[in-house]
């Protein structure tokens, strides 16, 4: 790891300062938003905005690389952000914000793109795997340290908004002034959800319901706390569990997940959730109880993320994983864009109480629908499965593919498993469910 560290530090020290400017800004949002009287759905409209940007940038940002090279489209998406970081702060308007967010999205993406690419092109066979696990890392850390720069006092002037733009300013100095070549752009070829669905209903359902959830979590936690009059620490205090939650158990739920039926594992992170915001609502704890909480939804959230897409990877040609992975994240993203509206509506009609009913209800289907697939397949045994990749929902397509590449390069699927588990779905050996390399994909 001190090797990796070595050669990787400027783009890792980049991504953390881009990670603290961005979870600054995101938790800071909610908090003016609900002081300046602008109302929960708006608020939710603002949040979910960033997620279209993202996957606006997802369909748009690789047309943009492919014409003009990764170093411009990295420096004028990083000049973007740090303009538009300080442009929150000159109309607080639900209007402008959502639109300021939106090109936020996109412009993170397109940055996430060039710098995961950046990473991988630099790495090893022998070294990849701790890259992008310190990758991975760095992103949670920056967040979590995001939320204590938040204590800083000045919660309703311009300082809180001039710092992220000062830091993802900074952040592309060590990136663009790194000794690292620009790495070569590859176009991903796509997979129809058709496909993917059939080679994973789990998969495809799951990545949904978790978009909705993860965006709510990352996007709506700072307006309900907020709402029930949380301060401005108790809400970073909270927002830091979140994120803290999902780095600790990633590492244990990932080595259990390689030993263990995916679908079980997923099925009981899921009911715990659905039982922790089911707690929240009948006990109504205090700070203490409350930080518990965003511990276990961020715990629970994230694992399930990455094993979902470790489950779906399980039953892919390996030549097939990238289209995959980008059509999992594609989904995802429609996911995202949903669920702070819903949480915004649902806490109009109800009450702050909306935030946990909407993520309770998500997870309870999730626990449903895992629990009816066990029934629909026979558990693939430890050898048959891949290895589990830590992958964090912000992570690209980039990251995504090289890391569960990295985790199945020893482990290659079962063609007869995926010819059976494709019969149990109705299908024929013949069809495209199989993973069969003289398909056209």
């Amino acid at each position: 790891m001190i090797s990796v560290l070595r050669t990787t530090w400027p783009l890792l020290l980049g991504i953390l300062l881009l990670m603290i400017g961005n979870g600054m800004h995101g938790t800071l949002l909610g908090i003016r938003g609900v002081g300046e009287g602008i109302p929960t759905f708006q608020m939710s409209v603002v949040m979910a905005s960033y997620y279209a940007g993202f996957l606006l940038g997802s369909l748009a940002v690789p047309a943009c690389i492919k014409n003009v090279g990764h170093v411009r489209v990295f420096a004028a998406l990083g000049t973007l952000i740090s303009s538009a970081l300080v442009l929150f702060a000159v109309e607080p308007n639900w209007i402008s914000w959502s639109l300021l967010r939106l090109l936020i999205g996109f412009c993170f993406c397109g940055v996430y793109v060039t710098a995961e690419s950046w990473l991988n092109e630099g790495s090893t066979n022998e070294t990849r795997g701790q890259t992008l696990s310190a990758y991975m890392i760095v992103q949670l850390l920056g967040i979590v340290a995001a939320q204590a720069m938040l204590n800083i006092p000045d919660a309703d002037g311009y300082l809180l908004f001039i710092i992220p733009s000062v830091l993802v300013s900074l952040a592309f100095l060590p990136i663009l002034l790194s000794a690292q070549p620009a790495p070569q752009f590859q176009t991903i070829k796509r997979m129809s959800f058709i496909r993917l669905y059939r080679a994973s209903p789990l998969g495809c359902v799951g990545i949904f319901l978790m978009g909705g959830v993860f965006s709510v979590l990352a996007g709506m936690s700072s307006v309900w706390g907020a709402q029930i009059g949380l301060s401005v620490a108790q809400i970073s205090l909270f927002v830091a569990a979140i994120y803290a939650g999902g780095l600790v158990l990633q590492y244990p739920i990932g080595w259990i997940s390689d030993r263990y039926d995916r679908r079980k594992l997923v099925l009981i992170l899921a009911a715990l959730g659905t039982i922790c915001g089911l707690m929240v609502i009948i006990i109504q704890p205090g700070t203490v109880g409350l930080v518990i909480a965003g511990a276990i939804m961020g715990g629970v959230a994230n694992p399930i993320y990455a094993l979902l897409l470790a489950y779906t990877n399980d039953y892919l040609d390996q030549s097939d994983m990238a289209a995959a992975s980008a059509g999992l994240l594609f989904i995802y993203g429609v996911g995202s864009m949903g669920g702070p509206m819903l949480t915004g509506s649902l806490m109009d009609l109800v009450g702050p109480d909306g935030y946990w009913i909407y993520m309770g209800v998500l997870l309870a289907l999730l626990t449903g629908y895992a629990a009816w697939r066990t029934t629909r397949r026979r558990a693939l045994t430890p050898d048959e499965q891949g290895n589990f990749a830590v992958i964090t929902p912000s992570a690209t397509t980039i990251a995504v593919e090289a890391s569960l590449d990295e985790a199945q390069s020893d482990s290659q699927p079962n063609p007869d498993e995926t010819q059976e588990a494709a019969e149990t779905e109705g299908l024929t050996a013949t069809s495209d469910t199989a993973p069969n390399p003289e398909n056209p994909r």
